[in-house]
């Protein structure tokens, strides 16, 4: 059986920088309360960038860092809510910016879990043998789908990408996923307009990200206590086995309650909220080439990867990295 071991990690954010400072100008908040409540500072905003532009940057440098050509890859999975297009999907427009003609690519939308369902694809492409080389790609523009006048959203989210390159491997990289939906929660998460169902909003008035925070915060971590079990028992291993949590950059706090349940000192926390907020599926490889560049994260550690997001989807990846 074939591993899928993780070779090169990219990622890109917009220039353009919004402030907590600069939010109070136009909406009822203030830097501490958002600090205080969510431990975002500031947010990337993607002017004319879409997903697939910033997705680009992102897999260049993850190529870069593997030692791959484009013509390397034979898969490309993207997880994304905020697509380009509604088809071609934002991978294959993706395939054709990199100028890969073989193999697959599809978008996978599983909001903030999205990176971990198709890291969960791609890593059993892999262990079926059906790919030797894979892109796997969050890649978002949340703020296209903000109401900037919605307190409770709009100083939660920014847009953002990340990368990174898997490639077949005799020994263990990706040592297990883990993929979980509840769709019945629909209605405390979700944008309120798409192609077949209240497609008039888009025309009218819009279709923004609407959340009811108490309820997803209790949800979210609740049943990411859970998954850290879950993985952990799948893999016989203990708490103290965990050199890494990379989590989805959701909240502080929610962080923090995850760390709690791994007995884990914020130490061994990658956290990267503060400086991009909520990127949605880009979240977790932003934060993971973040501590892989700058040496936190050496050969050899254990992962812990873990997201939850609208539907409700949540999902974990234990890694060896």
């Amino acid at each position: 059986m074939s591993y899928a071991r993780i070779i090169g990690t990219g990622s890109y954010l917009p220039p353009r920088v919004v402030t907590n400072r600069e939010l109070e100008s136009t909406v009822d908040t203030n830097d501490e309360w958002i600090v205080e409540r969510t431990g975002i500072r500031q947010r990337h905003v993607a002017e004319t960038e879409t997903a697939c532009d910033l997705a680009e940057v992102a897999a260049q440098r993850a190529l870069e860092m593997a030692g791959k050509r484009p013509e390397d890859i034979d898969l490309i999975v993207m997880g994304t809510s905020t697509p380009d297009l509604v088809f071609p999907s934002t991978a294959c427009l993706l395939q054709g910016r990199l100028g890969i003609s073989t193999g697959a690519a599809f978008d996978v939308n599983a909001a903030c879990s999205g990176f971990i369902y198709a890291l969960g694809v791609a890593h059993n492409f892999m262990k079926a043998g059906t790919s030797k080389c894979a892109l796997v790609v969050g890649s978002e523009v949340m703020t296209r789908i903000l109401d900037w006048n919605d307190r409770t959203t709009c100083v939660l989210f920014g847009d953002g990408a990340g990368a990174l390159v898997l490639e077949a491997s005799d020994e263990p990289g990706i040592l297990s996923t883990h993929l979980h939906s509840d769709g019945k929660y629909e209605h405390l998460l979700n944008v309120s307009a798409g192609i077949s169902r209240n497609h008039h909003l888009l025309r009218e008035t819009g279709a923004f990200l609407q959340m009811k925070g108490n309820e997803v915060f209790k949800m979210a971590v609740n049943t990411l206590g859970r998954i850290v079990d879950e993985t952990l028992e799948a893999n016989q291993l203990t708490k103290a086995d965990i050199d890494w949590l990379v989590p989805h950059q959701a909240n502080i706090r929610i962080i923090q309650a995850t760390a709690k349940k791994l007995n884990m000192p914020m130490e061994r926390v990658v956290v990267t909220v503060g400086e991009h907020g909520n990127t949605s599926s880009a979240s977790i490889p932003l934060a993971l080439d973040a501590a892989i560049r700058d040496g936190r994260i050496q050969r050899g550690d254990m992962l812990l990867l873990e997201a939850f997001g609208g539907g409700f989807t949540w999902g974990s990846a234990l890694v060896r990295y």
